[in-house]
């Protein structure tokens, strides 16, 4: 069952510059705060099935979600991950599309769905950032295309680390430069998953990135990158974005 959290005030969120209210002012913020309430999840806890009604959209505050699609014969692929600043749920549709599923304990901002709706009507600066965060969206879509579809294994466990690290260096406000601490979200379960690996594949390259000094390991989900651009050059895209020959 989920489990109603204690209130954040919205100016001391540690999403508050990623999330969908990055671009509100203080009076956009009020009428926020009038339709937000929080809801925790934990690990394994399922938050939305595909074809439920969603009565709210929301932000993923803490913790990472995977979105789950599934086969008239049983069969799920993991299609995306919801990381903190994520936006859940689409304004405009009732029900959702895929499942989605606490993959750690989850902290959710949610806002009731219609009174959203019309928010997005009355105030462009949250429709605006919705945009830019959907276009964002399209654009991770559109790189996890070319990770599970032409990547090696190495080069896909490095591109997910890479991404999970630009996204905490994003949201503490940090530049990907010297030394990077990571809080791996994933077991190395769920990397497989995500990836297409299996679990043997994941930990024998994980463990060659460490032997060959990419990244080191504090315990079960710490990962410390001692060199960002060294981590890209696993990866197979150049400096530039693009893909290497």
């Amino acid at each position: 069952m989920t489990r109603h959290m204690t209130d954040i005030d919205c100016e001391g969120c540690p999403i508050r510059h990623r999330a969908v209210c990055a671009r509100c002012d203080a009076d956009e913020l009020e009428r926020l705060e009038e339709i937000k309430f929080y809801r925790n999840y934990e690990a394994g806890q399922p938050i939305a099935w595909a074809g439920d009604e969603m009565t709210f959209v929301g932000s993923i505050v803490s913790g990472v979600a995977s979105i789950t699609q599934t086969m008239e014969d049983g069969r799920t692929q993991m299609v995306g991950l919801l990381l903190p600043s994520d936006f859940m749920g689409r304004p405009g549709r009732s029900v959702s599309t895929y499942n989605v599923t606490a993959v750690s304990d989850v902290t959710l901002c949610c806002f009731r769905r219609k009174p959203f709706e019309q928010l997005l009507i009355d105030t462009p600066h949250v429709g605006e950032r919705l945009l830019v965060m959907t276009l964002d969206e399209l654009d991770a879509a559109r790189e996890w295309m070319l990770i599970l579809g032409r990547k090696t294994a190495r080069e896909k466990i490095s591109s997910l680390l890479a991404i999970i690290a630009r996204r905490e260096a994003s949201l503490n406000m940090l530049k990907l430069t010297g030394r990077i601490i990571v809080d791996l979200p994933l077991t190395r379960e769920a990397m497989a998953d995500y990836l297409g690996l299996t679990l043997e594949t994941v930990s024998r390259q994980i463990s060659a990135l460490k032997r060959e000094g990419i990244i080191e390991l504090e315990g079960k989900r710490r990962i410390v990158v001692p060199d960002y651009e060294d981590l890209l050059m696993e990866t197979g895209d150049d400096v530039d974005g693009g893909v290497i020959a």
